[in-house]
Order: C-alpha cells, then structure tokens, then sequence
C-alpha cells in the first residue's frame, strides 16, 4: 500500500492584499476536498502574521497529490494569487515517519 503525501503549502501576502490573497485561496478548499484522494486540506493563517497563509493537505499517494497539482482549479488559483504574493508559494511533500 502507498504511504499517504503531506502537502504544506505556504503563501505570504504582499501587504495590503491579504484579504483578497485569502479569497482566492480559500475559494480552492471545496474543489480540492472532492477529489479523489484527498484526505484532508486545510487552509491556516498565521496567527500572528495576517500576511501568511498555509495550506495542510493529506493525499493517498504521490499520484493523488500529483493529479491535484495538475488540476485546472490549483493552475488557477496559481495564476490569481500571483500578483498578490511576496514571492512563490512554498510547496512542500512529507511522507509521515
């Protein structure tokens, strides 16, 4: 059986563009969490920095976190969030030891 894939990813806001930073990222949550695969994904914002935004996702396996990255609704929401951030977003895979 395939390990499940964490997915951290992490926007920052230029400032001033939290709000709609935010917007669009969680308009990415309810199609992300009907796809086959998907566990889990969480949108998170930094408690102490309203700039900061992370996604936390649980995927089945590799191919799962593959087929979501390749979806026209996160190929979208790349596209509307990046006018709005500091720098590109930090995307990052774990497999739970």
């Amino acid at each position: 059986m395939a390990a499940s894939v964490y997915v951290v990813a992490k926007f920052v806001a230029k400032a001033g563009k939290e709000q709609p930073l935010k917007a669009i990222l969680d308009a990415l949550i309810a199609p992300t969490r009907r796809e086959l695969g998907c566990y889990r994904c969480d949108l998170l914002e930094n408690a102490s920095d309203p700039r900061d935004f992370c996604f936390v996702e649980r995927w089945e396996d590799e191919k799962a976190a593959d087929r979501h990255a390749e979806s026209p609704h996160v190929k979208l929401t790349l596209s509307q969030a990046e006018p709005l951030v500091d720098s590109p977003p930090d995307l990052r895979r774990y497999h739970q030891i």
